[in-house]
């Protein structure tokens, strides 16, 4: 049996029926870390004997009967997730040496549901970076051409998924870092409505922007994934007492009758043609799905880029001051150059002379980006658009320059200014590389993008390609 084919619907059927287990599932993943990691770079560290194990005990819960969501499942996740007993960096080696003294909520949910962690996935420092390449530990390599980018900052989780080391994995998304990736390695990337999944036990970048996301490699593997980390969470009061609903439930239902919105502004000049040419074979194909094609205007989408980028960094400044050197972390490290960059960018944004000039003012402008979606969703189900205005590009082709660097969230920071869910879902590939399309809706309508995403990846099931290690 070729393990690499497994989705983790058809690893969950298999292993309650006995047909596999799952300490050869996670020792299959395990040898295929070990073989091919050292050129891809996807985990900082890798939990062999704790995989093991808690493999074990999955099997044992098996053979008794027992089930769980995601028992069995090797997951990876990002390593800004604490985890209890292993180390957690987050990507900079002023965290090298930290161990997590508890579970985040998310991964405390992960182990409930029976999921074995792997191991702790690379990502740009602090998860700061749309490449991967800010990580202090080097940079994670796209698995379909390793002298590309995968995307970040959760870079190293989705090319886990894609490189075939896990079933899935965990991320987040706070500017498209989980959308981006996802697009990159052609896979499934969630980013859920702000406050859907607890983000206690996540190292924090910017508070009002940041969201918990999930690789998979099918749409329904995401479902089932939210299903179990969604959720009230007393302890993050982002998380509203808004009931989760059964997302498998309309999976299947497909699109006709659906209106799906294609904003004009995302389709503009700036937009490779690489890019473009894909995503308009994918908008046919809904059309002739049954979906109805809409335009729709999202006037503010040329401010939103300049917008995020004072909320975030102002946001980093505050949250990153935490890491002194005094109580925890690594005294003899300093933080790296986008690190520093973004600490005195938001610092000088919130200083008093400035404050209202800047600040203020991009809190005004997401309030016009909120205005602009839910103005669309009057008109329409759903939104999709491209994810990256270009293809993956050459590793150290932006290093130099971060503003060419910024502009690559461009299509993404909007969905994390409104707070509503995005999905990102494979359309294709153009130059042997994958393309993938997002697909945005209201708040709490995760649902809905499965639904609509579903449609589309059963017809093309371009999941299935592989790269070529």
């Amino acid at each position: 049996m070729d393990y690499l084919d497994l989705t983790i619907i058809k690893a969950k059927e298999l292993l309650s029926q006995k047909k596999i287990s799952s300490v050869e599932l996670t020792k299959y993943y395990l040898e295929r870390i070990e073989k091919y990691d050292k050129n891809l770079n996807a985990y900082i560290t890798v939990c062999t004997e704790k995989a093991l194990n808690a493999a074990k005990t999955a099997d044992e819960k098996i053979a008794n009967g027992e089930s769980g969501a995601l028992l069995g499942i090797p997951v990876g996740l990002k390593d800004i997730y604490m985890t209890k007993g292993i180390r957690t960096t987050a990507g900079s080696k002023v965290l090298e040496n930290y161990t997590a003294h508890y579970d985040a909520t998310a991964v405390s949910k992960l182990k409930n549901a029976g999921a074995v962690i792997i191991g702790k996935a690379n990502c740009d420092a602090w998860a700061h970076g749309s490449s991967g390449e800010n990580s202090d530990y080097g940079p994670s390599k796209n698995p379909w051409d390793t002298t590309l980018v995968p995307g970040g900052s959760s870079s190293g989780s989705a090319v886990s998924v894609s490189a075939g080391f896990s079933l899935a994995a965990g991320g987040t998304d706070t500017g498209g870092s989980v959308r981006l990736p996802a697009s990159f390695c052609n896979i499934v990337g969630l980013k859920p409505t702000y406050g859907r999944v607890s983000r206690y036990g996540i190292i924090a970048m910017a508070s009002s922007l940041d969201t918990i996301g999930h690789f998979t490699k099918t749409v329904e593997d995401n479902a089932l994934y939210l299903s179990v980390t969604a959720g009230k969470d007393e302890k993050d009061g982002t998380t509203p007492n808004i009931k989760v609903p059964d997302y498998m439930a309309n999976l299947k239902k497909g699109v006709k009758g659906i209106k799906i919105g294609i904003p004009k502004e995302y389709f503009s000049k700036g937009l490779s043609a690489d890019i473009e040419i894909p995503i308009r074979k994918a908008l046919k194909k809904y059309e002739e799905l049954g979906a109805e094609i809409i335009e729709v205007s999202l006037p503010y989408t040329s401010h939103a880029i300049a917008c995020y980028y004072i909320i975030q960094p102002a946001e980093v400044s505050s949250n990153l001051a935490r890491f002194d050197g005094i109580r925890f972390g690594n005294t003899r490290e300093t933080f790296g150059p986008e690190a520093k960059r973004r600490i005195m960018l938001g610092t000088f944004t919130l200083s008093a002379g400035y404050y209202d000039a800047y600040y203020k003012k991009a809190m005004q402008v997401r309030t016009k980006v909120i205005e602009d979606y839910n103005n669309a969703w009057k008109k329409v189900d759903v939104i999709v658009a491209p994810v990256s205005p270009t293809l993956p590009w050459k590793l150290g082709e932006k290093a130099d320059d971060p503003l060419a660097m910024y502009l690559s969230d461009v299509f993404t920071v909007t969905a994390n200014i409104a707070g509503i869910p995005g999905l990102t879902v494979p359309v294709g590939f153009n130059k042997g590389l994958p393309v993938g399309i997002q697909i945005l809706g209201p708040h709490f309508s995760e649902d809905k993008l499965y639904q609509v995403g579903y449609a589309y990846e059963k017809e093309t099931e371009f999941w299935k390609e592989k790269p070529n290690l």
